[in-house]
């Protein structure tokens, strides 16, 4: 019973931080709006940085880990940081909701894909319908049964490498879990990241202060405080508890929080095969956890 009630809370939390993660989209194009791609990817990283160090603090995290658990969170801080800066330029050019859309609705199944092949993961056949019916979803999110594969251009160029980009994140974040603590894993990968992003942000002159509104700083502020540091913490200790690719579906949820905050903000036009693409990424979360939660 208890544990029951322990899988109940940690699903609402997570589908808490994947909606968090969507309204980041919309978040982030506010403040690009307000700054720049290297400027905006510096400061949601170092106020992440910043907001990680109480959790260590209070939880008395152990700040220990071997060679190999170092090699896994050197090369997520990198490859994060990359991340960052494709989430911002991507942003420059695209819609917050279409990018929220297609990089969430994409990553899962490359992070599943890449655990088959590189982890030795078993396929079920539970498993494959959830993740062909997630499939469906994204063709349907990117509307290639009705437009073709238009989608595939250079502005979104950005938003497919932030998807390839944050599936071998997930792998890293699954390898490391068993060489360091997670709160210890994502705080180590927040400074590498903030630091990698600030040598890029330093010829645009990220400090000084006044050269940014109020609404870049609030703006900055919230996705570096909830969506990073609360909802990347979280899905950290999942990958390592559940496996990369069982906590990859979770992803399927983001595209929810990014079009709806962005119809709010940006009036961005909400198409009913995009309700039907989320839908079906609802479903695919559901099958794929489905038996889990029977057996409990």
């Amino acid at each position: 019973m208890n544990k029951t009630k322990y899988n109940a809370r940690y699903l609402v939390g997570m589908v808490i931080a994947m909606l968090l993660w969507g309204v980041a989209w919309t978040a982030g194009k506010v403040a690009q709006e307000h700054s720049n791609a290297q400027v905006a990817a510096f400061w949601r990283y170092a106020f992440s940085f910043l907001s990680i160090i109480p959790f260590v603090w209070y939880m008395k995290t152990p700040l220990q880990t071997d060679k190999k658990g170092f090699f896994y969170m050197l090369g997520a801080g990198l490859l994060t940081s990359l991340f960052n800066y494709l989430f911002f330029a991507g942003l420059a050019h695209g819609q917050a909701g279409y990018g929220g859309t297609m990089v969430t609705a994409l990553a899962p199944i490359f992070t599943y894909l890449i655990s088959i092949a590189f982890l030795g993961i078993k396929v079920s056949i539970r498993q494959i319908i959830a993740l062909l019916i997630g499939m469906l979803g994204t063709l349907i999110l990117l509307r290639v049964p009705f437009e073709g594969f238009g989608f595939l251009n250079v502005e979104s160029s950005y938003f497919l490498g932030c998807a390839i980009v944050w599936a071998m994140v997930t792998i890293f974040s699954q390898k490391a879990s068993i060489r360091a603590n997670p709160i210890f894993y994502t705080f180590v990968v927040f400074g590498i990241r903030g630091f990698t992003n600030m040598l890029f942000a330093l010829p645009y002159h990220p400090f000084d202060f006044t050269a940014y509104d109020r609404v870049f700083w609030w703006t900055i502020l919230f996705i570096g405080i909830f969506p990073e540091t609360f909802s990347t913490a979280l899905y950290f200790i999942s990958a390592g508890k559940i496996g990369a690719h069982n906590t990859g579906v979770y992803m399927f949820i983001v595209p929810v929080g990014a079009i709806v905050s962005s119809w709010i903000v940006y009036d961005e036009r909400l198409l009913l095969s995009t309700l039907i693409g989320c839908l079906l990424a609802f479903l695919a979360v559901f099958l794929f956890n489905w038996r889990k939660s029977k057996e409990v």
